[in-house]
């Protein structure tokens, strides 16, 4: 069964209050050691989807919209397609018996913002987003399949380019950005996404089975674009998140319609390992 909840409808959009994404911005003095020679190469404008996952491990119904999702980015692989899914773990079931690991409020209120731009007053888990401007059920293979095919055959109406900055810091990851033809003021959201993960339910809805999360966003950072679309942003990493399984996708959107107007992504490569002097100065701890 599907799961509703019905919100108020208030006047804050979710980008209100954010940090501005622009030129010249920098996590800070030394942090940019060296550029990784790997960059995202979607200024071609091949037509790509973006597949947004609103789901938890506290409701019944969204394990096989999790399945799908892993189905959809497998295939994706496969027949080297730019569609780009992301998991998003909402947190208004953690009070049903079992607060799900990856849940963040401010997926919940990502969730909200959609349904605002939908015309609805309700959030439901599983839904499924296309290029953010189609919600459906998340388990409808049929529907998902057909919009994400619908999305394919649409022009690229922003160009997005990402490369990640090598930084001696592994609880962090430092992107540099580049974004054209985009209309000033539309937003980038730069997300970290993890596949191959377990999760074994103790409790709730869904206690006693394990689950298998693909695409999971670790990491989530939005802001508005400004004049020149070209700056750097910095997310801060799970300890126990594993790179090599890790993708960051980048994606700018309407932030009227919510519509999704260019994407790309890069694998996450490896921090680079503290030199032993600065290791035994910092007391920092070293992370694999």
């Amino acid at each position: 069964m599907i799961r509703w909840v019905l919100f108020s409808v208030i006047g804050t959009a979710a980008l209100a209050g954010v940090s501005l994404i622009g030129k010249n911005t920098s996590p800070g003095q030394g942090a940019k050691e060296k550029e990784v020679q790997q960059q995202s190469d979607n200024e071609t404008g091949t037509p790509f989807a973006v597949v947004e996952l609103f789901t938890s491990e506290g409701c019944s119904s969204c394990p096989p919209a999790d399945d799908l999702l892993g189905e959809i980015v497998k295939d994706a692989q496969k027949g080297q397609q730019r569609v780009y899914c992301l998991s998003f773990h909402v947190d208004y079931w953690n009070s049903l018996g079992w607060r799900d690991p990856y849940s963040d409020p401010a997926f919940s209120r990502r969730q909200r913002e959609y349904a605002r731009a939908f015309k609805s007053d309700q959030v439901y888990t599983p839904q499924m987003v296309v290029n953010g401007s189609t919600g459906f059920v998340g388990s409808d293979r049929t529907r998902a399949r057909k919009q994400i095919d619908a999305a394919l055959k649409q022009p690229v109406r922003a160009a997005v380019k990402l490369s990640q900055e090598q930084t001696k810091d592994a609880s962090s990851v430092v992107f540099a950005y580049e974004v054209r033809r985009a209309a000033r003021g539309s937003a980038l959201n730069v997300a970290v996404v993890e596949g191959g993960l377990v999760s074994k339910v103790k409790r709730g809805e869904n206690g006693g089975r394990t689950l298998r999360h693909e695409n999971v966003v670790q990491a989530l950072e939005t802001g508005l674009l400004g004049e020149a679309a070209t700056g750097t942003v910095q997310l801060k990493l799970p300890a126990d998140l594993v790179r090599k399984n890790s993708l960051a996708i980048a994606y700018v959107q309407d932030i009227d319609t919510w519509a999704i107007l260019g994407a790309t992504a890069v694998e996450l490569q490896p921090a680079d390992p503290p030199l032993a002097a600065e290791h035994s100065y910092a007391g920092r701890r070293t992370c694999q």
